[in-house]
């Protein structure tokens, strides 16, 4: 209990720390895919490391009844903008899952984090998982892991009509995970890394639509089934060796296997000029592997670089070229 004559300030204080508590538990994680960009939409696994980057959500209910939601993410220009339609979608549909009505009782959601909401990165899964879990702690409603999954996967409708779940999954349970998308529950297991992976990614700054993407990656698929199956069976090829490079800790290797899926990905027509500078540029600087990652025609790419020397070389190189570039460890 607190003490009764404590200074304003320090009440201050205390509620700040108590709200800070809170919100560290309402988190939702950045991801990147290391393998299998859009084939994973048909089944087979992919790979994916979430990011230490989060977007959090405070959710207060109110006695008057509405939706206010404030957005303070750091976001790359317009892509708040350009996705505040399906934002909204995602929200409503996240909100419905849970049996929350906004017409009966006012929610109003916060949102911020250290994340920076960018094509490629999973901030609308980080956003909807980070919902989730302020709404069941402020209902309170106790939910599993699972749970907010779910959530978080209804919510993902919103911004991608029919999404593989591979973003949720990794916001919700982090680390690096192997993911394949069935006709019910995904299948996915965390893997153990022998060491931390070092990784740069950048963006090309341009905000990319990932139901639009996926759509017309279906299209070419439905016109030539034998391309789309040709690609498909050297994909699982790679992911085989890439998955076996990861577990023996082969960075060398991997390395290698992320150039292959860059190229799949230039094949399936989702790179872009923009992205494939940005590959070269990290090759160049000492990167033992690069690749676009993501839903792609703009957004990210990423690097693997085997030092903290060859890391900094490698951000420095995309900085010149990039509006934004960062750092970070798959673990």
């Amino acid at each position: 209990m607190a003490d009764a004559g404590e200074s304003p300030a320090a009440k201050r204080a205390r509620h700040e720390a108590i709200g800070a508590r809170a919100l560290a538990q309402c988190r939702g994680y950045g991801k990147l895919i290391l393998f299998g960009e859009h084939f994973v939409v048909y089944k087979v696994p992919a790979l994916v490391g979430a990011v230490a980057a989060y977007t959090d959500c405070d959710c207060e209910f109110l006695e008057e009844p509405g939706l206010t939601v404030i957005d303070e993410r750091p976001a790359v220009p317009h892509y708040k903008v350009k996705k505040a339609d399906e934002a909204q979608e995602a929200i409503q549909l996240t909100l419905k899952h849970l049996n929350v009505d906004t017409t009966k009782r006012g929610v109003k959601l916060t949102f911020g984090g250290d994340l920076c909401a960018v094509s490629g990165i999973g901030a609308s899964a980080a956003q909807v998982v980070a919902l989730a879990r302020a709404v069941g702690r402020a209902l309170p409603l106790k939910m599993s892991e699972d749970e907010i999954n779910a959530a978080g996967y209804e919510g993902e409708k919103g911004y991608h009509g029919t999404p593989s779940g591979i973003d949720n999954t990794a916001a919700t349970f982090g680390g690096v995970l192997r993911f394949c998308r069935t006709d019910g529950a995904p299948i996915f297991e965390k893997k153990k890394l022998r060491e931390p992976i070092r990784i740069v990614y950048a963006s090309t700054g341009i905000t990319a639509s990932t139901t639009t993407v996926v759509g017309d990656v279906r299209a070419k698929k439905e016109a030539d089934e034998a391309w789309f199956a040709g690609l498909l069976t050297k994909y699982e090829a790679l992911l085989k060796r890439g998955e076996s490079a990861l577990d023996a800790g082969d960075v060398n290797a991997l390395g290698k296997c992320l150039d292959e899926n860059h190229a799949l990905c230039q094949e399936l027509t989702v790179s872009c000029p923009e992205l494939d500078a940005l590959v070269d540029a990290a090759r160049s600087a000492g990167a033992i592997g690069a690749k676009m990652s993501g839903t792609g025609r703009g957004g990210l790419m990423i690097a693997l670089t085997p030092s903290a020397a060859v890391q900094d070389k490698v951000k420095e190189a995309l900085s010149k070229l990039a509006p934004q570039v960062w750092t970070t460890f798959l673990a």
